[in-house]
């Protein structure tokens, strides 16, 4: 039994049982997050290194940071003599990496950096008797993580596959997809309301809170909506959109369209359908900002939208400047900001926070917002009430003065886990796999359409202590849109993961139908 070698640390029920049954076979390990998945890899890893002596583990997870993490992990849990431990980064020269190679029992490292190294011929990969691919809803298309699972069952002499993810994509295809991937042969799938997950975990309480969209907000929104609906309308009579406009399918279009031109098609409709395909994609986002994020947000962006035309960006910035509409909006919308008024869910979010710090001044708490101007602009107006330092979470970007290095990430969470920080304004950087402390609530600034995206952020709380879960929504607009979407592909989730399951432990392929591609001689 791999706990034997575990003195430190007693698997739960469940992950014993998820060890038995992944350990000898490539398995997909959907667990929700923070309820113990690095520990299956970790017993895994030990069985498979004793069952293969002398061979590797490889195990990858999207960021440094994350992989970082899964190695302390390891060095805390496991006996010091059991194996050689090693971080791989792209900061270590080549030479060195093939010496580390060589000599290293488990390594921890980004797909990216192995990915590299097995292009150049570095190493490869015939004595790695286990890989652990974490976050492996990212093994997908041509991401390296694919790279490196293909190249693995190709070159290794002892294949096994570990799958570790809170939600692998929420329709069958790109489940279907992820397994084939990983060549994966068997599904366990625990949620929060599993019968051998929920003793260990705390009470999580919901609250949804609806918000009327103010009527000076929605004069605005109906300015933008008028251009919005003609661009969509042109989109429709030049024969290039068919389906329901959104977000999604006016970026189908405009790929479509620019492939097309691209290839030789230089006709006026071409090139005047991407024109207002163009306008209707940044009116769209601005009606998105309108109605989900902080007055603040949209205004950023309609500067920018003037700052392009100014500088002779597109032609489609140049014709939205020109429309009476826009412009109507926009001095609105300063008269507004003129008068220090707010969206609703901002004002809402100042009374959550002064509430339970005083309810519980050592209260932690985490807001998600899906853009960066609204996080700044939460984070300034959150470090007003007395008592509350807030910080901005955010990840790397190539304009220094918006973002944060690894390093500056890791400082922050620093500080929140030593409680000199007391609330975390974040973006998605937050959801995915980092180690951030338990905190007392969680707070949608929006709901979100993705259904990965929105079991992560949740997972963020109630796994040590009790915990809560907020979603702010303005009421009719692309807020209840995204949250009602968010639950149906949830439970579309389930329902596959069950069925894929099900094909898998009876044997079944899950391969796709291969079409029929031999052309016909006569």
């Amino acid at each position: 039994m791999p706990h034997k070698t575990l003195s430190a640390i007693k698997p739960r029920k469940y992950q014993q049982d998820i060890y038995e049954n992944c350990k000898d076979k490539n398995c997909l390990v959907i667990l929700p997050t923070g309820i113990g998945k690095t520990l299956i890899a970790l017993m895994l890893s030990i069985y498979t290194q004793k069952k293969h002596p002398n061979t590797k583990t490889l195990f990858l997870a999207p960021t440094r940071p994350l992989a970082e993490q899964h190695l302390k992990y390891f060095q805390k849990y496991l006996p010091e003599l059991f194996a050689e431990l090693t971080l791989f980064t792209g900061k270590i020269n080549a030479k060195k990496r093939k010496e580390l190679w060589e000599r290293t029992d488990i390594i921890f490292s980004t797909p990216q950096c192995i990915g590299n190294d097995l292009k150049k011929n570095l190493y490869d990969l015939s004595n790695v008797s286990f890989l652990v691919e974490d976050e492996c809803h990212r093994c997908l298309k041509n991401y390296a993580y694919t790279f490196v699972a293909e190249k693995y069952k190709e070159q290794a002499d002892n294949p096994q596959i570990l799958g570790l993810t809170a939600s692998p994509g929420t329709d069958t295809k790109t489940i279907k997809q992820i397994a084939q991937n990983l060549g994966i042969e068997t599904i366990e799938l625990r949620t929060r309301d599993s019968d051998d997950v929920k003793e260990y975990l705390q009470e999580v309480k919901f609250d949804i809170i609806k918000l009327e969209f103010p009527k000076e907000f929605k004069e605005i929104n109906d300015l933008i909506k008028t251009i919005y609906k003609r661009k969509v309308e042109e989109l429709k009579n030049r024969k290039v959109l068919f389906r329901p406009a959104n977000k999604i399918s006016l970026l189908e279009v405009q790929g479509r369209l620019m492939k097309s031109i691209s290839s030789g098609n230089k006709n006026f409709n071409a090139f005047a359908a991407v024109t207002a395909c163009t306008q209707a994609i940044k009116l769209s986002h601005l009606i998105e900002l309108l109605e989900t994020q902080t007055l603040h947000t949209a205004n950023n962006y309609i500067k920018t939208i003037f700052e392009q035309a100014r500088e002779n960006k597109s032609k489609a910035v140049k014709q939205i400047i020109k429309r009476p509409e826009f412009n109507q909006a926009y001095i609105k919308l300063t008269e507004l900001i003129s008068k220090n008024i707010e969206h609703p869910k901002l004002l809402q979010l100042i009374d959550l926070i002064e509430e339970s710090i005083k309810q519980n001044p050592k209260n932690k708490t985490i807001i998600f917002s899906q853009y960066r101007d609204s996080v700044i602009k939460i984070c300034k107006e959150l470090n007003k009430i007395p008592n509350i330092n807030a910080k901005v979470f955010v990840g790397q970007t190539k304009k220094a003065d918006s973002g944060l290095s690894q390093k500056e990430q890791q400082e922050v969470i620093e500080e929140f886990k030593q409680g000199k920080t007391n609330i975390l304004c974040a973006t998605s950087i937050a959801e995915e796999g980092l180690d951030i402390p338990e905190v007392n609530s969680i707070i949608f600034y929006e709901p979100i359409p993705s259904a990965i995206r929105s079991i992560q952020r949740r997972g963020r709380t109630a796994r040590l202590m009790k915990g809560k879960v907020i979603i702010l929504i303005t009421k009719e607009t692309l807020d209840e849109v995204f949250y009602y979407t968010s639950i149906a592909k949830e439970k579309r989730m389930h329902k596959a993961i069950e069925n894929i399951k099900k094909d898998l432990d009876n044997n079944k392929s899950i391969e796709p139908k291969k079409k029929n591609t031999q052309k016909k001689l006569f």
